[in-house]
């Protein structure tokens, strides 16, 4: 007997599967389990969504508004490959909203927020306990997020939300292999400054942490040191 397939709806939910295939595509890079440069079937994701390939195609451009995929003329949709110049430009962003975020967060601190953070401190280490670096990935995103979300401000999450996606791409193209991708060590002192309501440890917490971990990044641009084949090969 035939698999059955999810019918394929424009209605009345089309924002919904929108949103559901945003999220899923957004989710699977931030836990690297989508590379860089993977190609983005319409067809494929349709099926696995049970989404028409309008919604399909709607999403993707929506992704890619957001920098977080490329659609190539008569090529398709491919999972974006942000350059060193990119990444530069998406940690100077960070380091930009993040320490005001820091101060948002403060002004709506409350023992239900932190009692959350702090849970959600105790799941990284757990992930870095086990080895989990997939989870460890998408925790460390979660946290910069969780503390958006804490600050109340809707504008700053949203472009946050987008950074974190891009910010994701560049660690898994550009990180050392031997060091960690975001410390839960940084995380727990940026919680403990907020408790504190130490505004100024928090933000120094927030920018040292976002330094730290482009520092920690091998930004080399190709064709800044090209080789030629004669330098190579030659005798």
């Amino acid at each position: 007997m035939a698999a059955k397939t999810r019918p394929k709806s424009d209605a009345p939910d089309a924002s919904d599967r929108v949103s559901r295939i945003r999220e899923g595509v957004t989710a699977a890079i931030l836990e690297h389990r989508l590379l860089p440069g993977t190609k983005l079937g319409e067809d494929e994701i349709g099926d696995i969504y049970g989404a028409s390939r309008t919604l399909v195609r709607t999403a993707l451009q929506q992704l890619a508004h957001e920098g977080i995929v490329n659609i190539e003329k008569n090529r398709g949709a491919f999972v974006a490959r942000p350059t060193p110049a990119d990444a530069r430009e998406v940690f100077e962003a960070r380091r930009l909203i993040e320490p005001t975020i820091v101060d948002h967060a403060i002004d709506a601190a409350s023992p239900a927020w932190l009692d959350r953070l702090q849970r959600h401190l105790a799941e990284e280490r757990e992930a870095e306990l086990r080895g989990d670096a997939r989870a460890s990935v998408r925790l460390s995103g979660e946290f910069h997020r969780l503390v958006a979300e804490m600050s109340g401000h809707s504008i700053y999450l949203g472009f946050l939300k987008e950074l974190i996606a891009r910010s994701s791409l560049i660690i898994l193209l550009y990180r050392r292999h031997d060091t960690p991708a975001c410390g839960t060590d940084h995380h727990a002192g940026i919680v403990a400054a907020i408790r504190k309501r130490d505004r100024e440890a928090a933000r120094a917490q927030m920018l040292s942490h976002l330094t730290e971990i482009e520092a920690e990044l091998f930004l080399k641009d190709p064709a800044a040191d090209e080789l030629r084949l004669v330098d190579v090969l030659g005798a």
